[in-house]
């Protein structure tokens, strides 16, 4: 296996993009995505019907204002942290999986595979259900055809084969779809002031709240949904053509995520602050009193599931069964989407099964911040932003099996994470951060990595 350029920031060698089960892991070439393109797709893709939950969290604790500044400032800090684990993708053009590699090992990336897949396949099942109970409710009200059952898998096998068709598909169907989330986002949001503006005029805006703990805990609340993307978001940066700086990046991942969760964050909240109704959805489904909102509240919901699930819980655990097994990514996508089947997510929507989402959710986000800290340290502390692509593709090199200092490291974050559970994502950073570099500069088990 041999490398074009001397430097190693040069593509893989024709010989090795043609190695059994690493065609479609190869560095990227062919680049699909301009900066609207992208910008686009990203905002398709981070319609998450969590926001709206996480919203309807904050009440009691926030004023308008602060929840408001609360979303902006977790959405900002989103973007430099996709900005900063991206840059690897972008540069050389590979996946996450093969990122991981230099700080994990060929053995030791399925945990962080592990800790990104499960969730995604989890929520892609759970989405489903959700946008399939939407296209339901449409049915039943305009044409009396009520059977979820047959809607879920309907809307599962749509969303299998738009993921089929890999990013072009996914690029023209969150290019598309973001003009129709932003004009019914608008529009509910209008709706949501103006049915309920009385009630929310008084309380949201003379009541306290909180700048301390309450606030910064918030922020980490609006972090979290998209925290599992800001692993692997190598991925999708890959796709987009070189030429923009790191800066431009961090402005075009934060303005295209802060709309769509500063609406619907808004909506959970005032709609939440307003009936005392936790789910905002159950609110829009029930106590909308004109029929053409509620059908344009619904199809919103459905949809948004589409883009959501094409892009942030297919592509994650696609590639992963490609790196694991050596398959390509068409099979690799079928199978994610049969999987999100076996997650019996009509089970998760029921009242009995909240408390354990919450701990799933509790649990997975607790990894997410120590490897996010762990592979920015590896890449710019530890490698100076040059990757070896050689050591990267090649399974019997300095990077085969498992690098114990990043084990080490994800398990004292964690720890950590979960001893400050309200703003773990933030307080694992440095703990995991610090332990993987002293661990990668002088233990003796780790500098084959360091090559």
């Amino acid at each position: 296996m041999s490398i074009e350029s001397s430097t190693h920031t040069g593509p893989v060698s024709q010989a090795a993009t043609k190695a059994p089960g690493e065609e479609s892991l190869a560095p990227q070439q062919t680049r699909i995505m301009g900066r609207v393109s992208y910008l686009l797709a990203w905002f398709g893709g981070c319609v998450s019907i969590g926001t709206f939950t996480m919203g309807s969290s904050v009440v009691g604790s926030l004023n308008l204002i602060q929840a408001t500044l609360a979303i902006a400032i977790g959405c900002f800090v989103i973007g430099i942290a996709l900005a900063l684990n991206g840059a690897a993708g972008y540069k050389y053009g590979i996946p996450f999986m093969v990122q991981a590699r230099a700080a994990f090992g060929f053995a030791g990336t399925r945990l962080p595979g592990l800790v990104r897949a499960v969730p995604a396949i989890v929520w892609y099942g759970f989405q489903s259900w959700i946008g399939a109970g939407a296209l339901n409710m449409v049915s039943a009200t305009l044409f009396g055809f009520d059977n979820l059952v047959f809607y879920f898998i309907a809307f599962q096998f749509l969303q299998i084969g738009l993921s089929v068709m890999g990013f072009q598909g996914i690029k023209w169907l969150e290019n598309i779809g973001s003009a129709f989330i932003l004009a019914s986002l608008v529009y509910m949001f209008y709706s949501t002031v103006q049915r309920y503006g009385d009630e929310l005029s008084t309380n949201l805006l003379t009541m306290e709240g909180s700048w301390g703990l309450p606030f910064w805990s918030a922020t980490m609340l609006f972090l979290g949904i998209y925290s599992t993307m800001i692993l692997n978001v190598s991925d999708y940066s890959r796709e987009h053509k070189h030429g923009s700086s790191p800066s431009l990046l961090t402005i075009i991942y934060s303005m295209s995520i802060l709309p769509c969760t500063l609406f619907m964050g808004l909506i959970g909240y005032m709609v939440s602050e307003a009936t005392g109704v936790a789910d905002p959805i159950q609110v829009f489904a029930n106590a909308v009193d004109n029929t053409p909102l509620l059908m344009t509240t619904l199809l919103f919901i459905a949809f948004a599931q589409v883009t959501t699930n094409v892009l942030n819980n297919v592509v994650p655990p696609t590639y992963i069964l490609m790196d694991v097994f050596k398959l390509s990514f068409r099979p690799a996508t079928i199978i994610v989407g049969l999987l999100a089947f076996a997650t019996f997510p009509w089970k998760l929507v029921t009242e009995e099964s909240a408390a354990g989402l919450q701990v799933f959710v509790q649990t997975y986000s607790a990894f997410l911040g120590p490897i996010f800290a762990i592979l920015v340290v590896d890449y710019y502390l530890i490698r100076k932003r040059t990757l070896n692509l050689e050591h990267l593709y090649n399974a019997q090199g300095p990077y085969s099996g498992l690098n114990y200092a990043a084990l080490i490291a994800t398990v004292v974050g964690v720890v950590v994470a979960l001893t400050f559970s309200s703003v773990s994502w933030y307080a694992s950073l440095i703990p995991a951060g610090v332990v993987y570099f002293l661990l990668m500069k002088h233990w003796a088990p780790c500098q084959r990595f360091r090559q």
